[in-house]
């Protein structure tokens, strides 16, 4: 072997020995448009990590979740970085498919993170996910419609007020409801509005020994109210009316009032889409006096599944996408409009923050209102506020929401629909063990 053969030779083999050293992380994601947005900015990690580079999943909600769920359960690996909501980081957890997320950072400032939205990703004092944008739900409302039936609404309404004020809303010649809610059948549509509205009634799912709580006068209450104030002051056809259907309502100015996602305040203030844009106020989701508000909590966050061979990368990643750093990034880049919300308390004291987002300081009293360890106000073996994080909660919850879409429809009684609850739901906890 001649000198040169021998040096191109040894330079290949550094060269490739280099390459070897990079690691690949496969994330993935949902397809909405702030982790979209997140790829897009993702020079800025690679640049300061050139031995890590990304690889990216981004498929439709309900396809991540079957994915996800599937590769984790088995610690199958084809996944380093997971986005996950508030629902499976609990189980997942417990189950032991998720790392803690120990190695952030000696920056990342993990007590940054909004206390009610950190607690719901944590278990036994250890964080499993970190929060990339998280939500809870309040009251959006038509100033000038307020003002006109006469009324002022408190920053924190009870439920009695906010029946009082649908009714004189309601302006059936003009096409006016007087309020839109949640009615389309399904454990994260109408059972999200429906169960965290119960909460403030003193509703529960189930007792401390998991017994189903439906033939409970509280859940009559809450949902012999809601029932009675669709038929009295929400729109036509509110049986099939989701998150997407009441916007669009809300927006073309047929709602007096709606209550939804924070997130849906800039939708609704935007005035290239809402033709009421400059009439929006914001109040506290109502409660009943009894200490809860039915307002719910949400995060997308970013875990790291236990069966990832790249763990300590993967939680550099995670750190770079929900770290104070990403959210100066997005500011700069796309305006502080765009910053992922509702997921670090230095982000509500930023006065840039707070004129862009005049809704910001409402969204962050509405997440703190929500605590998921305590939802309700009696006691309850679970965690989550508009869910109950157990495995078998999606498929009950959407059971239950077919039930209470029906009632609202007029298909069934209220007392129906609760029995069925009842029965459905006792007969799958005894079913899954809990119910000894």
């Amino acid at each position: 072997m001649n000198l040169k053969t021998f040096l191109l030779g040894t330079c290949s083999a550094v060269v490739i020995a280099g390459f070897a050293q990079a690691e690949t992380l496969t994330i993935a994601t949902v397809n909405n448009g702030d982790m979209v947005r997140m790829q897009g900015l993702t020079d800025d990690f690679t640049k300061a990590n050139p031995d890590i580079q990304l690889e990216w999943v981004t498929l439709e909600e309900n396809v991540l979740r079957e994915r996800v769920t599937t590769d984790i359960a088995t610690k199958g690996g084809q996944y380093d970085v997971l986005t996950i909501g508030t629902y499976e980081v609990p189980i997942w957890a417990k189950q032991g498919w998720l790392l803690p997320l120990e190695n952030l950072g000696a920056d990342y400032d993990v007590d940054d993170l909004l206390p009610a939205i950190r607690s719901g990703l944590t278990m036994d004092g250890k964080l499993f996910a970190a929060p990339f944008y998280g939500e809870s739900s309040f009251i959006m409302y038509r100033k000038d419609l307020m003002e006109k039936a006469g009324l002022t609404m408190p920053d924190a309404p009870t439920w009695e007020f906010i029946g009082e004020a649908a009714r004189k809303m309601t302006d059936r010649a003009a096409g006016i409801s007087g309020i839109c809610l949640r009615g389309k059948a399904g454990w994260g549509e109408n059972m999200a509005f429906l169960t965290a509205t119960s909460n403030a009634f003193g509703a529960r799912w189930f007792d401390e020994n998991w017994k189903p709580q439906f033939d409970q006068p509280e859940w009559k209450n809450a949902l012999d109210m809601y029932v009675k104030l669709m038929n009295d002051a929400g729109p036509q056809g509110a049986s099939s009316n989701g998150f997407n259907e009441n916007l669009a309502l809300f927006q073309q100015g047929k709602c007096g009032m709606w209550i939804d996602a924070t997130v849906a305040a800039s939708f609704v203030t935007n005035p290239k889409d809402s033709t009421v844009a400059d009439k929006v106020g914001f109040a506290l989701a109502p409660d009943t006096g009894l200490g809860k508000r039915g307002n719910w909590l949400w995060a997308w966050s970013l875990g790291v599944p236990a069966g990832t061979q790249k763990a300590e990368a993967a939680q550099k990643f995670v750190s770079w996408a929900t770290s104070k750093h990403y959210l100066d990034l997005v500011a700069e880049k796309e305006g502080w409009a765009n910053v992922p919300p509702g997921t670090r308390s230095s982000l509500y004291a930023n006065p840039e923050y707070q004129k862009a987002a005049p809704f910001a300081k409402m969204t962050l009293d509405s997440i703190n209102a929500a605590d998921p360890t305590k939802p309700t106000v009696k006691p309850v073996p679970y965690v989550g506020v508009q869910f109950v994080a157990i495995p078998e909660f999606q498929g009950l919850g959407t059971t239950v929401g077919q039930l209470f879409s029906a009632a609202l429809a007029g298909q069934m009684s209220v007392d129906d629909a609760l029995a069925q609850a009842q029965q459905v739901t006792t007969r799958e906890m005894t079913r899954g063990g809990y119910i000894k």
